[in-house]
């Protein structure tokens, strides 16, 4: 495999948040969480379910829980990524945002379009609008549809301001 082909979703996946008006048959969406189904998780315990959500009365009460929500009320559908907490105590969170992240990248490679709505501060309206029971944690909801829009990337802090050496403080320098 070549590393462009490998490398190309990472660098174009853009958020979107405004989609073209049809629909993403189901089919489709299933096999983008076929894929989620393979990101890793701290001892492969795989703590993850996911509530696709394509009713439109549904996706209008999701897309109010806040204002940077609204994408999904104009999105074909929605994947909320909820994580069990009983499997997972310690380490939930970041196992089911491999999961959500999993989702955003296969999404892309098939031409659909998402953008990740963050849920961890709406944690009770969420599990209350999709009746999932207290165990489990609605990580992320991820709006879903044909790309309506071709954001350009936004601007990235240099590598020589990220990365240190060894020990922190030791910055990388750019030769």
């Amino acid at each position: 495999m070549s590393e462009n082909v490998c490398l190309e979703p990472l660098l174009k996946r853009r958020s979107i948040r405004v989609y073209e008006n049809r629909e993403v048959p189901m089919d489709l969406i299933l096999k983008v969480l076929d894929i989620a189904r393979w990101a890793p998780s701290a001892r492969n315990a795989q703590p993850w379910e996911f509530v696709v959500v394509n009713d439109r009365k549904i996706l209008k009460e999701l897309s109010k829980i806040h204002s940077s929500a609204k994408p999904l009320s104009k999105a074909s559908a929605a994947v909320i990524v909820l994580c069990d907490t009983n499997i997972s105590p310690i380490t939930y969170h970041v196992d089911c945002a491999n999961a959500a992240l999993y989702i955003m990248l296969a999404a892309y490679c098939m031409g659909l379009g998402t953008v990740w709505i963050n849920s961890l501060r709406n944690i009770e309206e969420v599990r209350r609008i999709i009746k999932a029971p207290s165990s489990k944690v609605p990580v992320a909801i991820i709006a879903i549809g044909y790309p309506a829009e071709s954001p350009e990337p936004k601007p990235r802090k240099p590598i020589d301001e990220l990365v240190h050496v060894n020990v922190y403080g030791n910055k990388f320098k750019l030769s």
